[in-house]
C-alpha cells in the first residue's frame, strides 16, 4: 500500500526527469505499481482511510511521484454523486495527447500536487479539451475525449511523465493573468 511517505517531493531529481515508455506485456512489478497507485487514489478519497493512514486526497498519481521513472499514471476523477461511476478511472500507460482545443482552461482554485507540500497560487493554464491516446494495463490501446476537470487532471499527470510540475505553467509576473477566452473550472 502506498502512503504519503512513499511519495517523493519536489527537489527529487526523478520529478524533473523524462520518464521511460513502459513495455508490454507489463512486468509483475509494473502491474503491482499500477494497482498500488490506483489503490492510493481510492483510499485517498475515503475520509475514514485518509484519517487512518494520514493520506492527502488525490485524483491522480504518476509513477515518477513514487520514484519510478516510467510513463504510467493512475487517474480517478469521482463523480459529484458518490453513488455514480467515476467520471474517469484508469491507469494510463504511455499516454499521448493527440489533439486539443485552442481554448485554454484552468481551475479557479488552482492546482495542487501530492509531491508539492506548499500552496502555490495562480492559474495553471492548460487545454480545456483533449483527445488522449493511451494503453491500459491489459495493453489495449484506448482513445478518449476529455473536457474541463478530467482533461486538466490528465494533463497534470502527463506533465509528471515529462518532468514538468504544475507551477511551471503559472505566469510568474501575474499569477492570475487570463485571456478573455479562458474557461475557469470550479
Amino acid at each position: 500500500m502506498i502512503k504519503m511517505r512513499d511519495i517523493i517531493r519536489e527537489g527529487n531529481h526523478t520529478l524533473r526527469a523524462e520518464a521511460k515508455p513502459v513495455k508490454f506485456p507489463l512486468s509483475e512489478a509494473d502491474q503491482k505499481l499500477a494497482r498500488n497507485m490506483m489503490e492510493y487514489l481510492e483510499n485517498s478519497q475515503d475520509p475514514e482511510l485518509v484519517k487512518k493512514y494520514g493520506l492527502r486526497a488525490g485524483v491522480g498519481l504518476a509513477a515518477p511521484q513514487v520514484d519510478v521513472s516510467e510513463q504510467m499514471a493512475a487517474v480517478l476523477v469521482p463523480s459529484e454523486n458518490e453513488d455514480d461511476e467515476p467520471v474517469f478511472k484508469d491507469v494510463i500507460i504511455n499516454p499521448v495527447i493527440i489533439s486539443h482545443s485552442v481554448q485554454p482552461g484552468a481551475l479557479t482554485e488552482g492546482e495542487g500536487c501530492l509531491s508539492v507540500d506548499r500552496d502555490i497560487s495562480g492559474y495553471v493554464i492548460r487545454h480545456d479539451r483533449i483527445t488522449l491516446r493511451y494503453y491500459n494495463m491489459a495493453g489495449e490501446q484506448k482513445k478518449i475525449r476529455l473536457k474541463n476537470y478530467p482533461a486538466i487532471v490528465c494533463q497534470h499527470e502527463i506533465d509528471h511523465l515529462h518532468g514538468i510540475l504544475f507551477y511551471d505553467h503559472i505566469n510568474e509576473a501575474n499569477p492570475f493573468a487570463a485571456d478573455d477566452d479562458l474557461v475557469l473550472i470550479s
